[in-house]
């Protein structure tokens, strides 16, 4: 293991170090609509507020008078190469937080060598984002379409541009109560900040011949919401793409089991970050369950409330097979583009390679739950 001492003393360019201190440097660059649509959740934040709560109800318990001189962050997931157990999960329009938006967080994420997870309502396309890293590791996450077509175009489209996985979201058929948007009067979508892969795609364009801002906000609208979505619309994404599947939004155990039955090739544990459902369980309190009802047929992945090593390090313990992040890094974005979210990404490795070997292991593998202690 390379001796990360070596960073201390080094100077920082003024970049936070503290997650807090990132999210406060983001809400002095940002106005309050787009601030608090990256920040706040739905209702009351119970849930918000409970992804983070759920990693301060266990401790880690240490392992000492191991050899962890040699430790070891890579990680196999889906066929890929992970250089830690870590993807930048998929954030939209970010273009809102700053002007390198989807670009800059997946050169990082290529820098880095960790998957980037394009949303569907990015403010540049897909095809767009895949060109600026063409080695980068990119997941393409599939918004469904109340039209087929159009869902299945854009699948293709990810898989033509090079990506390597579809991570379908599965919580959002409709948008949670976000009170903090409302309060503020933004939404990004009423104002196409994040059309880029819809106004580009061919399909789009033939539902919409009066391609007019109003029209095209309407079919976004109208496209996106679907209530009466279920696992049989599901299967037709299967006939769509070779791509493994990912479905993101699972929180049940019997979901998990579903979408394993149904030859779904990985599954997110997550509650929006706390967007959608406010009171709904918190993504570290819902793994284990998951985790024992899947039992090793398919990768386990979890996100929501994770902010630093510690936090990886615990839910890799319950049972995930890698996390995803995602205001940490927009906040980085928000503040130094790229380069911002090159330091989230480089602070997180740093502190989860000093988490590993001063709790004793040396690789990911031999984390499990005799590492946890309850309180």
């Amino acid at each position: 293991m390379g001796n990360v001492f070596t960073r201390i003393g080094e100077q920082t360019d003024g970049y936070p170090l503290f997650a807090e201190e990132w999210e406060e440097k983001a809400k002095e660059i940002l106005p309050a609509g787009p601030f608090g649509f990256l920040q706040s959740g739905a209702g009351d934040e119970m849930t918000l507020g409970q992804n983070r709560e759920a990693f301060r109800g266990y401790d880690i318990l240490p392992r000492v008078l191991r050899d962890v001189s040699d430790v070891e962050l890579n990680v196999e997931l889906l066929g890929q190469t992970l250089s830690m157990p870590v993807l930048l999960a998929p954030v939209g329009y970010q273009g809102i937080f700053h002007q390198e938006m989807e670009i800059g967080s997946m050169k990082a994420a290529a820098e880095a060598g960790i998957p980037f997870a394009a949303s569907t309502v990015t403010t540049a396309s897909l095809e767009e984002i895949a060109t600026a890293a063409p080695k980068g590791v990119k997941w393409f996450q599939l918004y469904w379409s109340n039209n087929h077509a159009l869902t299945a175009s854009m699948v293709t489209r990810a898989e033509r541009a090079g990506y390597q996985a579809i991570v379908v979201t599965v919580d959002t058929g409709l948008l949670g109560w976000r009170k903090r948007d409302y309060r503020n009067g933004y939404s990004p979508l009423k104002l196409l900040e994040g059309a880029a892969n819809y106004v580009q795609d061919p399909v789009f364009r033939e539902m919409v011949p009066d391609y007019s801002e109003v029209h095209i906000r309407e079919a976004i609208l109208e496209s996106i919401h679907h209530p009466n979505l279920t696992w049989d619309d599901l299967l037709f994404l299967r006939e769509q793409t070779s791509l493994p599947i990912v479905v993101k939004g699972i929180l049940h155990p019997a979901d998990a089991k579903q979408a394993v039955d149904l030859g779904f090739d990985a599954i997110v544990v997550s509650n929006h970050g706390g967007r959608q459902l406010d009171g709904a369980a918190a993504s570290l309190r819902a793994l284990p369950a998951v985790v024992e009802q899947v039992d090793g047929a398919v990768p386990v992945l979890m996100d929501g409330g994770i902010r630093c090593g510690a936090d990886v390090f615990k839910a890799i313990a319950m049972g995930a097979d890698s996390v995803l992040i995602g205001r940490p890094y927009v906040y980085g974005l928000t503040v130094g583009g790229q380069a911002g979210v090159r330091r989230v990404i480089e602070d997180l490795r740093t502190e989860l390679q000093l988490t590993y070997a001063l709790a004793g292991v040396t690789q990911t593998k031999e984390i499990n739950k005799a590492y946890l202690l309850k309180r």
